[in-house]
């Protein structure tokens, strides 16, 4: 979990090495869900 303030850019650099496949990142403010803070991630090896 990160705290993103207005105006702030958070980059997050992890490593999957066996986890390839179809993953989610969202946002944990309910009111966020419907304007788009749902997104895809897809892990490809």
């Amino acid at each position: 979990m990160v705290r993103a303030d207005p105006g702030q850019v958070t980059s997050i650099v992890m490593h999957f090495k066996e986890h390839s496949g179809d993953y989610i990142w969202r946002c944990h403010i309910l009111e966020h869900e419907d304007p788009d803070m749902i997104r895809p991630l897809i892990v490809e090896e």
